[in-house]
């Protein structure tokens, strides 16, 4: 008769590791969000309602919505190119370009805003010479997507660049001798290996602007039911002590946010398990 012995880990402290993991996810994600979701509840119905429903809180939902999805949707195209180009080509300067990625991480969001302003102001050094076609970025909503696709860009293009890394060329030189095309080649080889980190990254780059505020602000020109966006509507409610106002506008966000979220990686998941 023979004794199972249970398997040691080589690192051992689970419990402990996995006590700090809980520990830290409560004290920054759990007991924030479940207060103010408690604080949400002190409303009655018909105040939430009456908040979560004025015509200058659905314009801004527009637009905070609308603008996000649509600068992930560039963000989704434009980061897979990017990506592409930093891992299949080497070319001068290859490492500044992949440097220069990462700047909307680390430039303040504030400063970014007042760049994107000089840049596309009427009298700016792109913004005068749109100016000649009648397209105009500063302080109008094509300005908001553009501040939000700025900020968004480096998610697509650092969840992708892995996936492509580890994706070795010969299976595109195997598709190729087999007959394929290149269309052939991207929508059957490539594409479904890429699926899983392009949704994650569109996920990620969609959360981003999402709650993007710094740099929006400055561009925008924060005109109500034109170029107001939510996170500014609840800074401005909050400042003017309508507490109850601004975590109702909250709590719409945030559900909508997790809502778009969790269909976004249940596409993944399946997407993971038919391919993989």
């Amino acid at each position: 008769m023979s004794i199972t012995l249970p398997r040691r880990r080589v690192i051992p402290g689970f419990g402990l590791t996995m006590g700090f993991t809980l520990l830290y996810l409560g004290l920054v994600f759990l007991i924030p969000v479940g207060a103010f979701l408690l604080y949400t509840t002190t409303m009655s119905w018909e105040t939430f309602w009456n908040a979560v429903t004025q015509r200058q809180v659905v314009a801004s939902y527009k637009l905070s919505f609308g603008g996000s999805l649509i600068a992930a949707t560039i963000n989704l195209v434009f980061g897979a190119l990017v990506a592409w180009v930093l891992v299949r080509y080497r070319f001068p300067g290859k490492r500044l370009v992949d440097a220069l990625v990462d700047l909307p991480f680390a430039l303040p969001t504030a400063v970014a805003g007042i760049a994107l302003v000089t840049l596309y102001a009427s009298s700016g050094w792109v913004g005068q010479y749109l100016d000649l076609f009648g397209i105009r970025v500063a302080y109008t909503q094509l300005g908001v997507i553009v501040a939000l696709t700025y900020i968004g860009l480096p998610f697509v293009v650092r969840t992708v660049q892995p996936v492509l890394e580890d994706l070795e060329a010969e299976w595109e030189e195997a598709s190729a001798s087999l007959g394929a095309d290149r269309f052939t080649t991207v929508r059957r080889v490539i594409l479904p290996a890429l699926l899983p980190a392009l949704l994650t990254g569109y996920a990620l780059a969609f959360a981003r602007a999402l709650g993007e505020y710094g740099s929006v602000v400055f561009i925008s020109g924060n005109l109500p039911f034109r170029t107001e966006i939510t996170p500014l509507l609840i800074v401005a409610k909050a400042e003017q002590y309508d507490y109850h106002g601004a975590a109702a506008i909250g709590t719409v966000m945030l559900l909508a946010a997790f809502i778009m979220l969790l269909v976004i990686n249940g596409l993944q998941w399946w997407t993971s398990r038919r391919h993989g």
